[in-house]
Parts: structure tokens; sequence; C-alpha cells
């Protein structure tokens, strides 16, 4: 069930125009930046995005320039995550085609963060997220006390009952006019 979900919203997103996801991208990223959790925020994990994700280097960018420490995660075997100081020098090509920090990390602790950005592939409207299987943000989130939240394409809102390991963000912010 969860892996025909995960197909068919990977589907729906790599289907989107590029100039579809520009907008939705520039409308969420707005979104987020005004939104309190943000505003409130000194320290902001959010991820380095795959190319039909939600594009996160705008708002790292403008995350450094409103002066925040900004963290990216950082995966070892096991389901195992960190979040470290972000710093386009340290990142290499994984396997996955995805960036990854490398070297010498500065580590941050899950009590000094504010906010983290979580991503994932299907979300309820309730904010409980299918990832792409890991477990490493449920994992991590389970131990979080402070403000999570994700910005969601229309064709990843769906309806599916959550396990009962599953943490959901507080807040699920979406592009209402393409509902």
């Amino acid at each position: 069930m969860k892996s025909e979900l995960r197909k068919q919203v990977l589907h729906e997103m790599k289907a989107l125009t590029r100039e579809q996801k520009q907008f939705i991208d520039q409308t969420l990223t707005e979104r987020l930046l005004q939104h309190p959790f943000y505003q409130e925020a000194k320290v902001i994990a959010t991820y380095l995005s795959f190319p039909h994700e939600f594009q996160t280097q705008e708002l790292i960018e403008q995350a450094l320039k409103d002066g925040k420490k900004v963290l990216i995660p950082k995966t070892y075997p096991k389901g195992r995550m960190d979040f470290v100081v972000y710093d386009p020098q340290q990142l290499v090509k994984t396997s996955f085609g995805l960036l990854e920090p490398q070297g010498n990390l500065e580590v941050v602790d899950a009590s000094q963060i504010d906010l983290i950005h979580v991503p994932g592939l299907a979300f309820t409207m309730e904010g409980y997220r299918i990832g792409y299987g890991g477990g490493y943000y449920d994992r991590y989130l389970k131990h979080f006390t402070s403000h999570t939240l994700s910005t969601v394409y229309p064709c990843q809102i769906r309806d599916f009952s959550p396990e009962n390991h599953d943490i959901p963000v507080q807040e699920v912010l979406i592009d209402e006019r393409n509902l």
C-alpha cells in the first residue's frame, strides 16, 4: 500500500512542468518565510532537495541572509540521522545523486533546533507523512519538542491511515490556489 502510494505521488510530482513547479515553489517559499515558526526560529533544519521535490535552495539562502543558523541532515546506516551546520564547501554527491555533507561536521543537538522543515512524499491534511521509507525522520522527530512543518504540492495530499510509529508534522503548508 505504502509503496504503491509512494510510486504514484512520485510520478505525479515528476509530471509537474518546470513552470508549475517554480510557481508553487515560489508561493510555498514565501508562505514559509512569513510563517511565525520561521520568523521566531534562530536555528532551522531543512534538507537538500531532489529535483522533483520542493526546492529548498531559496529558503536556505534567505535564512542565511536573515541571520539564522541553517542545518541539513547527515544520515548514517540503520536509520540514524544528525543535523549539521550547512556548509556548501562540505557537500559531496552520494550514490543516490543527493548532495550530503562530508568531512569535519558540526552536529547540532535536537534541543537547539527551533524548526525542522520536514521532507516527505505523501501527507494527510493532519500532517501525517509517508517519506522515502528510511524512517530517519520518524525516529528523529519522536524526541523532538520544537516546531515542524512541511511544504507540500497539491498532488502530495492523500488519505491514508497513519501507523502507530508515525509522527505528524505540526503544519502542512500547501499552495491552496491549485487545490
